[in-house]
Protein backbone atom coordinates (compact mmCIF):
# COMPACT_ATOMS: atom_id res chain seq x y z
CA UNK A 1 0.00 0.00 0.00
CA UNK A 2 1.28 3.46 -0.91
CA UNK A 3 2.35 5.80 1.86
CA UNK A 4 1.83 8.99 -0.12
CA UNK A 5 -1.65 8.42 -1.54
CA UNK A 6 -3.56 8.55 1.76
CA UNK A 7 -2.02 12.00 2.26
CA UNK A 8 -2.96 12.89 -1.30
CA UNK A 9 -6.57 11.88 -0.73
CA UNK A 10 -6.75 13.85 2.52
CA UNK A 11 -5.24 16.93 0.89
CA UNK A 12 -7.78 16.99 -1.90
CA UNK A 13 -10.77 16.04 0.21
CA UNK A 14 -10.37 18.73 2.88
CA UNK A 15 -12.60 21.72 2.21
CA UNK A 16 -13.44 20.66 -1.34
CA UNK A 17 -15.81 18.27 -3.06
CA UNK A 18 -13.66 18.25 -6.19
CA UNK A 19 -12.27 14.79 -6.95
CA UNK A 20 -8.61 14.35 -7.82
CA UNK A 21 -9.40 11.81 -10.55
CA UNK A 22 -12.25 11.51 -13.05
CA UNK A 23 -13.09 8.19 -14.67
CA UNK A 24 -15.18 8.48 -17.81
CA UNK A 25 -17.13 5.46 -19.06
CA UNK A 26 -18.88 5.84 -22.45
CA UNK A 27 -21.25 2.90 -22.95
CA UNK A 28 -23.83 1.37 -25.28
CA UNK A 29 -25.70 -1.90 -24.67
CA UNK A 30 -23.25 -2.88 -21.97
CA UNK A 31 -25.32 -5.20 -19.79
CA UNK A 32 -23.16 -8.31 -20.27
CA UNK A 33 -20.00 -7.06 -18.55
CA UNK A 34 -20.97 -3.75 -16.96
CA UNK A 35 -21.42 -4.94 -13.38
CA UNK A 36 -18.01 -6.61 -13.29
CA UNK A 37 -16.30 -3.53 -14.70
CA UNK A 38 -18.07 -1.18 -12.28
CA UNK A 39 -17.15 -3.34 -9.29
CA UNK A 40 -13.49 -3.27 -10.32
CA UNK A 41 -13.51 0.52 -10.54
CA UNK A 42 -15.48 1.18 -7.36
CA UNK A 43 -13.13 -1.05 -5.37
CA UNK A 44 -9.97 0.83 -6.31
CA UNK A 45 -7.52 1.39 -3.43
CA UNK A 46 -7.56 5.09 -4.33
CA UNK A 47 -11.09 6.32 -3.74
CA UNK A 48 -11.05 10.09 -4.39
CA UNK A 49 -12.55 9.92 -7.86
CA UNK A 50 -15.79 10.54 -9.71
CA UNK A 51 -17.16 8.07 -12.24
CA UNK A 52 -19.04 9.67 -15.12
CA UNK A 53 -21.11 7.30 -17.24
CA UNK A 54 -22.52 8.43 -20.59
CA UNK A 55 -25.07 6.01 -22.04
CA UNK A 56 -25.51 6.20 -25.81
CA UNK A 57 -29.25 5.41 -25.68
CA UNK A 58 -28.81 1.73 -24.82
CA UNK A 59 -31.70 -0.58 -25.66
CA UNK A 60 -30.86 -3.37 -23.20
CA UNK A 61 -30.70 -3.40 -19.38
CA UNK A 62 -27.76 -0.98 -19.22
CA UNK A 63 -29.74 1.98 -17.90
CA UNK A 64 -31.23 0.01 -15.01
CA UNK A 65 -27.82 -1.30 -13.98
CA UNK A 66 -26.29 2.18 -14.04
CA UNK A 67 -29.09 3.74 -12.02
CA UNK A 68 -28.86 0.93 -9.49
CA UNK A 69 -25.15 1.59 -8.94
CA UNK A 70 -25.59 5.38 -8.95
CA UNK A 71 -28.05 5.06 -6.05
CA UNK A 72 -25.52 3.02 -4.09
CA UNK A 73 -22.42 5.16 -4.70
CA UNK A 74 -22.43 8.96 -4.81
CA UNK A 75 -19.25 9.01 -6.88
CA UNK A 76 -21.24 7.84 -9.92
CA UNK A 77 -22.92 10.33 -12.25
CA UNK A 78 -25.13 8.74 -14.90
CA UNK A 79 -26.15 10.55 -18.09
CA UNK A 80 -28.22 9.16 -20.95
CA UNK A 81 -28.07 10.57 -24.48
CA UNK A 82 -31.45 10.87 -26.26
CA UNK A 83 -29.98 9.04 -29.27
CA UNK A 84 -26.85 7.12 -30.21
CA UNK A 85 -24.28 9.81 -30.93
CA UNK A 86 -21.54 7.37 -31.90
CA UNK A 87 -18.64 6.17 -29.80
CA UNK A 88 -16.28 9.06 -30.57
CA UNK A 89 -18.67 11.78 -29.41
CA UNK A 90 -19.59 9.76 -26.34
CA UNK A 91 -15.92 9.42 -25.42
CA UNK A 92 -15.58 13.19 -25.59
CA UNK A 93 -18.80 13.83 -23.65
CA UNK A 94 -17.54 12.07 -20.53
CA UNK A 95 -14.37 14.14 -20.63
CA UNK A 96 -16.28 17.41 -21.01
CA UNK A 97 -17.92 16.71 -17.64
CA UNK A 98 -14.64 15.87 -15.87
CA UNK A 99 -13.62 17.87 -12.79
CA UNK A 100 -10.54 15.95 -11.70
CA UNK A 101 -6.91 16.93 -12.23
CA UNK A 102 -6.39 13.51 -13.79
CA UNK A 103 -8.61 11.62 -16.20
CA UNK A 104 -9.06 8.02 -17.27
CA UNK A 105 -11.35 6.48 -19.86
CA UNK A 106 -12.84 3.11 -18.95
CA UNK A 107 -14.61 0.57 -21.15
CA UNK A 108 -17.62 -1.36 -19.88
CA UNK A 109 -16.06 -4.73 -20.71
CA UNK A 110 -12.47 -4.28 -19.47
CA UNK A 111 -11.20 -4.81 -15.94
CA UNK A 112 -8.77 -2.86 -13.75
CA UNK A 113 -6.76 -4.29 -10.87
CA UNK A 114 -7.54 -2.69 -7.47
CA UNK A 115 -4.38 -0.55 -7.43
CA UNK A 116 -4.52 0.59 -11.06
CA UNK A 117 -5.29 4.23 -10.26
CA UNK A 118 -3.04 4.28 -7.21
CA UNK A 119 0.06 3.15 -9.04
CA UNK A 120 -0.47 5.40 -12.06
CA UNK A 121 -1.26 8.40 -9.88
CA UNK A 122 1.93 7.96 -7.88
CA UNK A 123 3.96 8.28 -11.07
CA UNK A 124 2.11 11.36 -12.32
CA UNK A 125 2.41 13.11 -8.96
CA UNK A 126 6.11 12.31 -8.80
CA UNK A 127 7.09 12.97 -12.43
CA UNK A 128 5.75 16.28 -13.84
CA UNK A 129 7.18 15.54 -17.30
CA UNK A 130 4.98 12.42 -17.62
CA UNK A 131 1.59 13.23 -19.19
CA UNK A 132 0.22 9.68 -19.39
CA UNK A 133 0.79 6.64 -17.21
CA UNK A 134 -0.53 3.17 -17.95
CA UNK A 135 0.22 -0.38 -16.72
CA UNK A 136 1.05 -3.60 -18.48
CA UNK A 137 -2.00 -5.46 -19.76
CA UNK A 138 -3.37 -8.90 -20.49
CA UNK A 139 -6.02 -9.88 -22.97
CA UNK A 140 -8.96 -11.87 -21.61
CA UNK A 141 -11.78 -13.63 -23.43
CA UNK A 142 -15.54 -13.40 -23.03
CA UNK A 143 -15.41 -15.61 -19.92
CA UNK A 144 -12.53 -13.76 -18.29
CA UNK A 145 -9.89 -16.34 -19.14
CA UNK A 146 -6.43 -14.91 -19.76
CA UNK A 147 -5.41 -15.19 -23.41
CA UNK A 148 -2.15 -13.31 -23.89
CA UNK A 149 0.18 -10.73 -22.38
CA UNK A 150 0.64 -7.39 -24.12
CA UNK A 151 4.40 -6.75 -24.11
CA UNK A 152 4.44 -3.24 -25.48
CA UNK A 153 6.90 -1.35 -23.28
CA UNK A 154 5.77 2.00 -24.66
CA UNK A 155 7.90 4.05 -22.28
CA UNK A 156 8.42 7.37 -24.05
CA UNK A 157 11.12 9.03 -21.97
CA UNK A 158 12.91 11.18 -24.53
CA UNK A 159 12.95 14.91 -23.83
CA UNK A 160 12.53 15.57 -27.57
CA UNK A 161 8.95 15.57 -28.91
CA UNK A 162 9.88 14.24 -32.37
CA UNK A 163 11.64 11.23 -30.85
CA UNK A 164 8.63 10.33 -28.67
CA UNK A 165 6.37 10.84 -31.67
CA UNK A 166 8.41 8.54 -33.89
CA UNK A 167 8.75 5.86 -31.23
CA UNK A 168 4.96 5.71 -30.99
CA UNK A 169 4.52 5.70 -34.79
CA UNK A 170 7.02 2.87 -35.14
CA UNK A 171 5.08 0.67 -32.73
CA UNK A 172 1.82 1.27 -34.63
CA UNK A 173 1.68 -2.13 -36.25
CA UNK A 174 1.84 -4.14 -33.04
CA UNK A 175 0.78 -2.09 -30.03
CA UNK A 176 -2.82 -2.45 -28.91
CA UNK A 177 -3.54 1.16 -27.91
CA UNK A 178 -4.48 0.18 -24.36
CA UNK A 179 -2.64 3.35 -23.36
CA UNK A 180 -5.79 5.27 -24.29
CA UNK A 181 -7.26 3.86 -21.06
CA UNK A 182 -4.31 5.08 -18.99
CA UNK A 183 -4.32 7.94 -16.50
CA UNK A 184 -3.63 11.29 -18.15
CA UNK A 185 -3.29 14.88 -16.98
CA UNK A 186 -6.61 16.62 -17.63
CA UNK A 187 -5.02 19.94 -18.54
CA UNK A 188 -2.92 18.25 -21.24
CA UNK A 189 -5.83 16.28 -22.69
CA UNK A 190 -7.83 19.51 -22.93
CA UNK A 191 -5.23 20.90 -25.33
CA UNK A 192 -5.70 18.07 -27.82
CA UNK A 193 -8.34 17.53 -30.48
CA UNK A 194 -9.74 14.67 -28.38
CA UNK A 195 -11.25 11.56 -29.98
CA UNK A 196 -11.89 11.94 -33.69
CA UNK A 197 -14.80 10.29 -35.50
CA UNK A 198 -12.66 8.08 -37.74
CA UNK A 199 -10.94 4.68 -37.34
CA UNK A 200 -7.67 4.68 -35.38
CA UNK A 201 -8.47 8.09 -33.89
CA UNK A 202 -7.35 6.69 -30.53
CA UNK A 203 -3.86 6.15 -31.92
CA UNK A 204 -3.79 9.63 -33.41
CA UNK A 205 -4.74 11.04 -30.01
CA UNK A 206 -1.97 9.02 -28.37
CA UNK A 207 0.47 10.44 -30.92
CA UNK A 208 -0.62 13.96 -30.00
CA UNK A 209 -0.18 13.21 -26.30
CA UNK A 210 3.28 11.78 -27.03
CA UNK A 211 4.30 15.10 -28.54
CA UNK A 212 2.97 16.87 -25.44
CA UNK A 213 4.97 14.82 -22.93
CA UNK A 214 6.38 11.53 -21.73
CA UNK A 215 4.61 8.17 -21.31
CA UNK A 216 5.38 5.82 -18.41
CA UNK A 217 4.51 2.12 -18.23
CA UNK A 218 3.96 0.64 -14.77
CA UNK A 219 5.78 -2.73 -14.89
CA UNK A 220 2.85 -4.65 -13.39
CA UNK A 221 -0.20 -6.25 -15.01
CA UNK A 222 -3.05 -4.04 -13.81
CA UNK A 223 -5.30 -3.91 -16.88
CA UNK A 224 -7.32 -6.68 -18.52
CA UNK A 225 -8.65 -5.99 -21.99
CA UNK A 226 -11.62 -8.15 -22.92
CA UNK A 227 -12.02 -9.38 -26.48
CA UNK A 228 -15.45 -10.86 -27.26
CA UNK A 229 -17.85 -11.12 -30.22
CA UNK A 230 -19.65 -7.86 -29.35
CA UNK A 231 -16.37 -5.93 -29.10
CA UNK A 232 -16.25 -3.13 -31.69
CA UNK A 233 -13.11 -4.53 -33.29
CA UNK A 234 -14.62 -8.01 -33.58
CA UNK A 235 -18.10 -7.04 -34.76
CA UNK A 236 -16.84 -4.66 -37.48
CA UNK A 237 -14.62 -6.37 -40.03
CA UNK A 238 -13.48 -3.29 -41.98
CA UNK A 239 -12.45 0.24 -41.10
CA UNK A 240 -15.42 1.51 -43.10
CA UNK A 241 -17.83 -0.52 -40.96
CA UNK A 242 -16.10 0.66 -37.80
CA UNK A 243 -16.34 4.29 -38.91
CA UNK A 244 -20.13 4.02 -39.32
CA UNK A 245 -21.18 1.50 -36.69
CA UNK A 246 -18.97 2.64 -33.83
CA UNK A 247 -17.25 5.99 -34.35
CA UNK A 248 -20.06 8.06 -35.86
CA UNK A 249 -23.33 7.04 -37.57
CA UNK A 250 -23.12 10.29 -39.54
CA UNK A 251 -20.20 8.77 -41.47
CA UNK A 252 -22.72 6.78 -43.50
CA UNK A 253 -22.77 7.99 -47.10
CA UNK A 254 -19.46 9.82 -46.79
CA UNK A 255 -16.26 9.14 -48.68
CA UNK A 256 -14.09 7.36 -46.14
CA UNK A 257 -10.34 7.01 -46.64
CA UNK A 258 -9.20 5.59 -43.29
CA UNK A 259 -5.53 5.11 -44.18
CA UNK A 260 -5.22 8.51 -45.80
CA UNK A 261 -7.16 10.13 -42.98
CA UNK A 262 -4.72 8.78 -40.39
CA UNK A 263 -1.69 10.36 -42.03
CA UNK A 264 -3.54 13.59 -42.70
CA UNK A 265 -4.46 13.77 -39.02
CA UNK A 266 -0.83 13.14 -38.03
CA UNK A 267 0.15 16.16 -40.13
CA UNK A 268 -2.66 18.26 -38.66
CA UNK A 269 -1.71 17.49 -35.06
CA UNK A 270 1.93 18.40 -35.74
CA UNK A 271 0.78 21.69 -37.25
CA UNK A 272 -1.47 22.70 -34.35
CA UNK A 273 0.77 21.54 -31.47
CA UNK A 274 3.03 24.28 -30.01
CA UNK A 275 6.52 23.27 -31.17
CA UNK A 276 9.71 24.99 -32.24
CA UNK A 277 10.25 25.21 -35.98
CA UNK A 278 12.95 22.58 -35.82
CA UNK A 279 10.87 20.12 -33.82
CA UNK A 280 7.87 20.61 -36.09
CA UNK A 281 9.96 19.87 -39.17
CA UNK A 282 11.44 16.77 -37.54
CA UNK A 283 7.94 15.50 -36.72
CA UNK A 284 6.90 15.88 -40.37
CA UNK A 285 10.02 13.96 -41.37
CA UNK A 286 9.03 11.18 -38.95
CA UNK A 287 5.60 10.91 -40.60
CA UNK A 288 7.24 10.47 -44.01
CA UNK A 289 9.71 8.04 -42.53
CA UNK A 290 6.89 5.97 -41.07
CA UNK A 291 4.94 6.05 -44.33
CA UNK A 292 7.76 5.29 -46.76
CA UNK A 293 10.57 3.53 -44.89
CA UNK A 294 9.00 1.41 -42.16
CA UNK A 295 8.42 -2.35 -42.60
CA UNK A 296 5.21 -3.16 -44.43
CA UNK A 297 5.61 -0.35 -46.96
CA UNK A 298 4.26 -2.32 -49.98
CA UNK A 299 1.17 -3.47 -48.07
CA UNK A 300 0.59 0.02 -46.71
CA UNK A 301 0.82 1.68 -50.12
CA UNK A 302 -1.36 -0.96 -51.78
CA UNK A 303 -4.00 -0.31 -49.14
CA UNK A 304 -3.89 3.43 -49.74
CA UNK A 305 -4.10 2.96 -53.52
CA UNK A 306 -7.05 0.60 -53.09
CA UNK A 307 -8.83 3.20 -50.94
CA UNK A 308 -8.37 5.79 -53.68
CA UNK A 309 -9.66 3.37 -56.31
CA UNK A 310 -12.82 2.71 -54.29
CA UNK A 311 -13.27 6.41 -53.63
CA UNK A 312 -13.08 7.24 -57.34
CA UNK A 313 -15.84 4.70 -58.06
CA UNK A 314 -18.05 6.20 -55.36
CA UNK A 315 -17.30 9.83 -56.19
CA UNK A 316 -20.04 10.30 -58.85
CA UNK A 317 -22.70 8.93 -56.48
CA UNK A 318 -21.35 11.09 -53.65
CA UNK A 319 -21.42 14.26 -55.78
CA UNK A 320 -24.92 13.43 -57.01
CA UNK A 321 -26.06 13.11 -53.42
CA UNK A 322 -24.59 16.49 -52.56
CA UNK A 323 -26.28 18.05 -55.58
CA UNK A 324 -29.65 16.62 -54.56
CA UNK A 325 -29.25 17.97 -51.03
CA UNK A 326 -28.50 21.46 -52.35
CA UNK A 327 -31.45 21.53 -54.78
CA UNK A 328 -34.02 20.09 -52.37
CA UNK A 329 -36.12 23.01 -51.01
CA UNK A 330 -36.16 23.39 -47.24
CA UNK A 331 -39.57 23.32 -45.63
Amino acid sequence: MSLILPDLEDKHLQGSDKPLVTIGMPIFNAQNYLRESLEALLNQTFSNFELIISDNASTDNTEAICREYAKQDSRIQYYRNPKNEGGAKNFNLVFERARGDYFKWAAYDDLCAPDYIEQCLEVLEREPSVVLCYPQAKEIDADGNEVSLYTENLNLYSSKPHERFYQLLETYGWYHATQIFGLVRTEVLKRTQMMGNYPHADRVLLAELAICGQFHEVPEILFFRRIHPQNSQQSNKTDEELAINWFDPNNRGKLLLPRWRRYIEYCRLVWRTPLSGGERLKCYVQILRRLLLSPGFPIRIRGMVEELRKAMKLLPHFLAGLSNEQTTPHK
